[in-house]
């Protein structure tokens, strides 16, 4: 954890109404935290609970309804459309439970394709791509559609396209929902390889199991933060 560094995200007070006709839900109430770079942080409750919303919002998905965001320093609460989507385009990589990769692209051009979409040479774009996948455990398989990889190889081609525009921040949604136990665990551990010092992780699940992996857990009910503390090597403490 980098203790004096500036934090990758700041959340003062933010909440979220969703409005459908006359009925609103408020999902997310009064929520302040930072998440710092060199730092895990597992994002957990239970279903409903408001976690996605959060991460939607902490990654500038979504705006909120009140309250402040600053994503490495931008205010995304109140920028343009076009400059929250710039900001989020350079400084997060996403990584959901779906995948979300291409399916008539083979694993080398799912990855490759973030960088030429970024303004890479295709040929570098290509080769770096690769050199990603090797480190990722698939050199052997970048030539695979996703419908020919196993669940636990999708994954980590998605974890390799977050990756491929170095970001500050990578932001995971349920990434070992789909996942077996053994395979899940595998993924979260190529997960917390990805962790630098200028770099943060933060992901929601709801699996206990998980946070052997975190340096920091948060909990939320409700829509509200109820515990926010450290976790290293099974060890809880109060997080300040």
């Amino acid at each position: 954890m980098s203790g004096g560094a500036a934090p990758l995200v700041q959340a003062r007070n933010v909440q979220k109404t969703f409005k459908s006709g006359r009925l609103e839900t408020q999902v997310l109430h009064d929520v302040s935290l930072q998440l710092r770079p060199g730092e895990f942080t597992l994002l957990m409750g239970p279903s409903g609970s408001g976690k996605t919303t959060l991460l939607s919002i902490l990654s500038g998905l979504l705006r909120p309804s009140s309250g402040q965001v600053e994503l490495c320093g931008v205010d995304i609460s109140t920028a343009q459309d076009a400059v929250s989507a710039r900001v989020r385009r350079r400084h997060v990589g996403f990584v959901f439970q779906s995948y979300h990769l291409f399916p008539a692209l083979n694993a080398l051009d799912n990855v490759a394709e973030v960088l030429v979409l970024k303004g890479i040479d295709r040929m570098q774009a290509r080769a770096h791509a690769g050199s990603m996948l090797q480190r990722m455990g698939l050199g052997a398989r970048l030539q695979h559609l996703p419908s020919e990889l196993s669940g636990g190889e999708r994954q980590r081609v998605a974890i390799a396209r977050a990756l491929a525009g170095n970001p500050s921040l990578i932001v995971g949604d349920e990434p070992t929902g789909a996942l077996d136990k053994n395979t899940g665990l595998s993924v979260m551990g190529a997960l917390r390889e990805q962790l630098t010092p200028q770099r943060g992780v933060l992901i929601v699940t709801h699996d206990p199991r998980l946070k052997q992996f975190a340096d920091r857990v948060l909990e939320i009910e409700d829509g509200r933060i109820v515990a926010d503390y450290a976790h290293t090597a099974g060890v809880n403490e109060a997080y300040h």
